[in-house]
């Protein structure tokens, strides 16, 4: 099985594979995603990554607060996501 992490604070210019390999030196990575603004394309600043379960403490203590390209990230696990209705 897998988990998500959310990976905030995340620097404008980093690619989905930028924030994979980032993290494949502390988990083995399922896959990661970049959040975008549906009208402009941009980086909304934030990610998730999944990796496999017994990796998410692990990885969540090794990249929580570490810096990516001069931003430092926030790392933790992800809420299940809720209606917004």
């Amino acid at each position: 099985m897998s988990k998500t992490l959310y990976v905030g604070n995340l620097p404008w210019s980093m690619t989905e594979e930028e924030l994979a390999q980032a993290f494949s030196a502390h988990a083995q990575v399922v896959g990661a995603r970049i959040i975008t603004d549906r009208e402009t394309g941009r980086s909304r600043g934030f990610g998730f990554v999944e990796v496999q379960d017994e990796d998410v403490e692990p990885a969540v203590e090794a990249m929580n607060g570490t810096q990516l390209s001069g931003r430092d990230i926030i790392v933790n696990e992800a809420r299940p996501r809720q209606n917004r209705y």
